[in-house]
């Protein structure tokens, strides 16, 4: 899915050029004439970068930047004009700009500055997530939750977040519990106080009455110093009792009654400690089997399923997975200082049939490797082996060595056989084409030889993957049809 980039300018002229070069560089280029006409199409939604003329008649440049600022965009703004100096400098940066450089422009400098346009825009984003997560205001806004299933979570989670209800937050290992839980708290008149996760799973046996409820200075061999303990850590915010299904039974009677009390009993304490905090479960085991089974105490079981949110499989809304694969792409980007641009429409199609068992996490770190794996702008299927079947053949990334390359007598009649089957060197007036015409001629013939499976296409001409595709984009050569043909 290509990213959007809008240009404003007056000019046809240049309008029609920065098109030109933004869509041989492989993205989707939308034109505004007059600042007007961009905020508008900015309001619908879909454009991921603005290229912006500062010198309009009615509303200038200048006056768009200050109104995408006043409505609190982040839209990365790169501005261009014909008349460049320090001062407009100075003022268009000053004014929200990200980027500026001065018309006609070179295609390299447009590719390079919407490039770190992009980065930079990764960067902030991680950076507003990383903030919100520790503060504790990552709310339901945050979420990507375009599907009907995912909706009907976000409602049940903004009601239940109004008051202080026991919540259950059941669904399948990976789909996004702990997230709900947040957002949950980040809706609520707890938001920025403190948020505990406590996975009951992960802890041992003999240490879960000490890790939740705390123990007094030498109440047990070890006990070197006094523990607060889950509860308190907690006070005055949410604790989040992930794996509930995993707590011993001798615990589940302990946990009960700091439920019903709002007070817990540390280990050697000689006093219940009072504590105020909301209590969050979340399990992807079916509680009501374990109840039936006697491996979950019945009342236990009520007290905390007083407002059940089921969250849906990944299967079950699909809907989501491209922004979801846009989202992870940006947050990699980021951590791993990378410039992928997005997944192509072959790609994006593949994962959102895909059923994806681990669920967003699976997808998470499926995108995660393929980040790290991509050699161009976009992910492609051999980017993804275990989905897609196709691997990357890295051998095509080092040049053959100098044995390895024909004689030039033995080779002469291979290259006539391939001028016979379609790619020609002489012209018909006798003269030898140009030296561009017949690489894309050759390549031409390459992916239909080869169906368009670029890793051998790759490895047949001696190329690398990476500089194979900016070569099928810039003579603008169909693989589709060579795959399906």
């Amino acid at each position: 899915m290509a990213r959007t980039v809008l240009i404003v300018d007056d000019d046809p002229t240049q309008r029609r050029l920065l098109q030109a070069v933004l869509e041989k560089q492989g993205y989707v280029a939308e034109c505004a004439e007059s600042g007007e006409q961009a905020l508008d199409r900015v309001g619908r939604g879909g454009v991921d970068a603005m290229l912006l003329d500062l010198v309009m008649p009615g509303m200038d440049g200048m006056e768009v930047l200050d109104t995408l600022r006043e409505k609190g965009s982040d839209l990365p703004v790169i501005v261009l004009t014909a008349h460049g100096g320090i001062e407009t400098v100075v003022t268009a940066m000053r004014g929200g700009a990200l980027d500026f450089f001065i018309k006609p422009a070179s295609p390299e400098r447009i590719a390079v500055s919407i490039r770190n346009a992009f980065k930079v825009q990764s960067l902030e984003g991680e950076v507003r997530r990383l903030k919100k997560t520790q503060e504790g205001t990552l709310g339901f806004g945050d979420m990507i939750a375009g599907a009907p299933a995912m909706r009907q979570v976000v409602r049940l989670g903004e009601r239940a977040a109004a008051s202080n209800i026991p919540i259950l937050v059941t669904g399948e290992s990976g789909v996004g519990k702990e997230l709900v839980a947040r957002a949950i708290q980040a809706a609520s008149d707890r938001a920025g106080k403190p948020f505990v996760a406590v996975n009951c799973g992960a802890i041992p046996e003999n240490l879960v009455e000490s890790t939740l409820f705390g123990h007094e200075k030498g109440s047990f061999t070890g006990a070197i110093g006094k523990h607060m303990g889950k509860f308190q850590e907690a006070d005055g915010g949410t604790l989040f009792l992930d794996e509930i299904g995993e707590l011993p039974l001798d615990m589940q009677v302990k946990l009960l009654r700091a439920l019903q009390e709002g007070e817990v009993d540390p280990v050697g304490g000689k006093r219940p400690v009072k504590v105020n905090v909301r209590i969050i479960s979340a399990t992807n085991r079916d509680l009501a089997e374990q109840v039936r089974e006697g491996a979950f105490r019945e009342d236990l079981f009520y007290r905390l399923n007083v407002f059940p949110i089921e969250v849906p499989p990944l299967r079950a809304r699909k809907e989501d997975i491209p922004a979801l694969i846009h989202h992870f792409v940006q947050r990699f980007n980021a951590q791993e200082n990378r410039s992928i641009q997005d997944a192509t429409g072959e790609t994006m199609a593949m994962l959102s049939a895909f059923d994806w068992p681990g669920n967003v996490r699976q997808l998470e770190n499926a995108v995660f490797r393929a980040v790290v794996l991509c050699e161009g702008d976009h992910l492609t299927p051999e980017d993804f082996p275990h989905i897609s079947g196709r691997s990357t053949d890295y051998s095509a990334e080092a040049a053959p060595p100098p044995h390895a390359y024909p004689d030039p007598a033995t080779a002469a009649p291979e290259v006539a056989s391939n001028d016979q089957a379609g790619v020609h060197i002489i012209d018909g007036g006798g003269h030898l084409r140009s030296l561009e015409a017949i690489e894309r001629d050759l390549i031409q013939f390459a992916i239909e030889t080869y169906a368009g499976r670029m890793s051998e296409v790759a490895r047949r001409l001696g190329l690398g993957r990476s500089t194979l595709y900016r070569k099928v984009r810039e003579y603008d050569l169909d693989v589709e049809e060579a795959r399906t043909a």
